[in-house]
């Protein structure tokens, strides 16, 4: 069926997208943070790494073939580490730049720097939800397989042979 191999294809795309802008963004604020030091960026040093290996494992990832679907628990490793950078980031924000989910002044690009932070945020909740989306169809895919396949060694293996038929010996 191909519309599982579609469906993987469009969320491996949007989850190397939503990684990229993660990074960008983030990046930005680590490259104009110059004398800060590295404990104080911890949070954003994190937040890029998990944007570097959310490019590296999408790229990889997008290459449409079946053994894409059996990688479902790295896509739950990936969820979580979004997971964590998010909430390390709506912790770190606080309500120094209004409320979290008010996203009044939330541009990427042309924002203010609480409005690029925000961006950075709701971006990565937005990449969580991918990879958590592909880790369940990646699951769902394989326990499909295994279970036709099942199915298919149970009706070959369990014929009883009938006593009137010959050997094919």
């Amino acid at each position: 069926m191909a519309i599982d191999r579609i469906v993987s294809l469009v969320l491996r795309a949007a989850e190397l997208v939503f990684a990229a802008i993660v990074a960008g963004v983030n990046g930005e604020y680590l490259h104009k943070s110059d004398g800060a030091s590295a404990w104080q960026l911890g949070r954003f040093i994190y937040t890029e790494v998990v944007a570097a290996l959310g490019i590296l494992f999408s790229l990889l990832l997008l290459i449409p073939f079946s053994s894409t679907f059996i990688h479902w628990p790295l896509d739950i490793f990936m969820s979580i580490n979004w997971w964590i950078v998010f909430g390390l980031l709506v912790d770190l924000i606080g309500d120094s730049c209004g409320r979290v989910f008010n996203w009044g002044n939330v541009h990427p690009i042309h924002g203010d720097q609480c409005g690029k932070f925000k961006a950075t945020i709701a971006f990565s909740f937005l990449s969580a939800l991918l990879w958590l989306v592909s880790a369940l169809v990646g699951f769902f895919w394989v326990r499909r397989r295994e279970r036709t396949v099942a199915r298919a060694d149970a009706a070959h293996y369990n014929r009883r042979r009938q006593w009137f038929r010959r050997s094919h010996v």
